[in-house]
């Protein structure tokens, strides 16, 4: 009998962009939906298809899909458990597959957001039409999502899963919304609701109370334990709303080296470890966070050793202090900071320095009309990103430049109805105002 694994969703582009006075440009969303992919990630939350501002980008990104450029990562967008938000959202992304349909789930949040309107029946009923909205539309992996899984009556979860599957649902996400859950009552509740369901597991946990990883592992082994597939959401770095979500690395490293884990559970057989490195480093330039200096795996200490006993030990035989190799993660390439001459491209970049800069990534181009466009493709990505392009996104640029002035193309929403149109219509907007 084959073994049940655990996968891993990523959630940055979703949750991990929600982070407040944080955020991220669509050509950086799009890099790390690459990065990924290339690193054999089982899925992408990849944003909201109901979002106008987001449409391009996610058309664009399956663009990507279909041209096999992404094609290990599945690609899945985030909408609320009602069916009118399905249907927006396969209006505005059609060529849609992997959803997450999200309905609040406690008591606490019944009543807290719907103010009394809604029952318990009504969220199942709820769900339970977007479910089969999405089926008709050709979804081909449907997760249902309890927010606020964690303070929500065990047995109405139970419920809500059993009547959503009857429906056509695939996998049940366990919301951990307040990050409320410790490592032992997470097992005991996942376990019971895996057990009942017999549905695949998904773990998305924050990290209010530190204890984000350590859920979202034990959720994990709950779910295999009770027979089913687990699903581990995460985010890099841990990014994510107030304390953020479980950290992505952390949590691979979880399973694959910690002393209940190792050997004894599967993960996905397509993520490669090694890449880790440079996703995290990415993230952390994309965001404008540094990597904390104590980060598992990834931060600038994690494989530091000062202390007397320590280094003597650590030279002698790495395994005396260090869990696993810092080559694992793709560590060790020397970064190199020039401290001489440097030219970049940007919103202001002339067409020699722009060559210089290709020229360095050994990218040649066939005719100044190829140059000049790709030019004007990377002077409109750094006003997009308003950082230094990285290689990566200046690679991009070049092998996908339709896409890439795809997603990076927002038309704002701005159509006047009611109190504007009549001020517009007025004239109204030309008179001077105080602004400042």
């Amino acid at each position: 009998m084959q073994q049940n694994k655990i996968y891993f969703v990523d959630v940055t582009n979703r949750d991990g962009v929600q982070t407040s006075r944080l955020g991220l440009a669509k050509l950086q969303k799009t890099i790390i939906n690459l990065m990924l992919d290339d690193m054999g990630i089982t899925q992408s939350e990849f944003g909201f298809p109901t979002t106008k501002h987001e449409i391009n980008y996610l058309n664009g990104n399956l663009e990507l899909v279909k041209r096999g450029v992404i094609s290990r990562t599945k690609l899945s967008g985030w909408m609320r458990g009602i069916a009118e938000d399905v249907e927006l959202s396969f209006k505005n992304v059609p060529a849609l597959k992997n959803v997450n349909l999200s309905q609040s789930t406690s008591e606490q949040m019944i009543n807290g957001k719907y103010l009394g309107k809604k029952t318990p029946s009504d969220i199942i009923k709820m769900t339970c039409e977007a479910v089969e909205c999405a089926a008709s539309k050709g979804a081909e992996i449907i997760g249902i999502n309890a927010e606020d899984a964690s303070r929500s009556d065990i047995n109405f979860l139970i419920k809500y899963g059993k009547e959503a599957k009857k429906c056509g649902a695939m996998r049940f996400r366990y919301c951990d919304t307040l990050g409320y859950e410790d490592p032992k009552t997470t097992y005991d509740r996942i376990y019971k609701i895996a057990r009942e369901i017999q549905m695949p597991i998904e773990l998305h946990f924050h990290n209010d109370l530190g204890m984000a990883v350590a859920c979202s592992v034990m959720g994990a082994k709950a779910a295999i334990d009770a027979g089913v597939d687990a699903y581990i959401n995460t985010a890099i770095n841990g990014m994510g709303e107030r304390a953020g979500n479980a950290d992505l690395v952390s949590c691979l490293l979880a399973i694959l080296k910690s002393a209940g884990f190792s050997n004894k559970y599967q993960i996905d057989p397509n993520i490669d470890l090694s890449k880790a490195w440079k996703l995290a480093k990415y993230t952390s330039y994309a965001f404008g966070v540094p990597i904390p200096i104590n980060q598992p795996a990834v931060g600038d200490n994690a494989f530091a050793h000062e202390s007397g006993i320590h280094a003597d030990g650590a030279l002698k035989d790495r395994r005396n202090y260090e869990l696993y190799d810092f080559e694992e993660l793709g560590r060790g390439e020397p970064e190199i900071i020039e401290t001489g001459r440097m030219i970049t491209t940007g919103e202001y970049g002339g067409i020699k320095g722009f060559r210089n800069v290709y020229d360095n990534l050994e990218i040649e181009f066939k005719d100044e009309h190829e140059a000049r466009n790709i030019l004007e493709l990377a002077r409109y990505a750094n006003v997009h990103t308003q950082k230094p392009l990285t290689s990566s996104e200046l690679r991009f640029i070049y092998y996908y430049p339709d896409v890439a002035a795809k997603i990076m193309t927002v038309s704002p929403y701005y159509e006047p109805q009611g109190a504007i149109k009549e001020r517009v219509d007025a004239h109204l907007l030309t008179k001077p105002h105080r602004i400042i």
